[in-house]
């Protein structure tokens, strides 16, 4: 990594902590030069401004995330369960790390102006992991199937106290639609019956 690269780094781990502390509307550039040790004309040479700032966070946060569930989905040593759960935990595991402060929770809302293509991006790639996974299982309908997935996933980013039913739920969810889809009895064929007249 180069000095460049690495002072960039510094100044999203600063406007990181910025954002815990005051959210990205309070935050001013000042506040995130002070935390990284640089004046405000120095913090120019990396960011333009402090929305700049809060979304090249938003970007490495969501990457991070996605590093680790494009790895969960190559796995060849994993079941499918295995691998559409480490997928689910990659992106609950997001989910927590952004819990420390009520500010944060503005990084994960697609509706947000500064992140909601960061977010939508995200979220249709994680969508196609699974949906890749549930095809390869058989699973009826893998698009509707992934978008539950999401949906469990979503449904526990607005309740983190209960992030211990999040496996456990996802492990049911998942396994209940890898399961092999089963196909009503279909009505016997003619010769069938002709066979069993007597």
């Amino acid at each position: 990594m180069t000095r460049s690269a690495d002072r960039l780094s510094a100044v999203l781990d600063s406007t990181y902590e910025c954002l815990l502390l005051y959210g990205v509307r309070r935050t001013t550039m000042d506040d995130i030069a002070h935390r990284t040790g640089l004046s405000r004309s120095s913090l120019y040479t990396y960011v333009r401004n402090k929305d700049e700032a809060f979304r090249l966070l938003a970007e490495r946060l969501h990457n991070r995330a996605l590093d680790a569930a494009e790895a969960a989905a190559a796995r060849t040593d994993a079941t499918g369960e295995q691998r559409a759960l480490g997928i689910l935990t990659a992106k609950f595991d997001l989910v927590l790390a952004l819990t420390d402060s009520p500010h944060v929770a503005e990084l994960l809302d697609a509706r947000a102006r500064l992140f909601g293509d960061i977010c939508t991006a995200s979220t249709a790639r994680l969508r196609t992991l699974l949906t890749e996974i549930f095809e390869q299982a058989g699973a009826n309908r893998p698009q509707d199937a992934a978008d539950i997935c999401l949906t469990l996933v979503h449904g526990f980013e607005s309740s983190p106290h209960q992030a211990h039913l999040m496996r456990p739920a996802a492990e049911a969810v998942i396994n209940g639609l890898l399961r092999p889809v089963r196909r009503a009895a279909s009505a016997p064929s003619r010769s069938h019956l002709e066979h069993c007249h007597v």
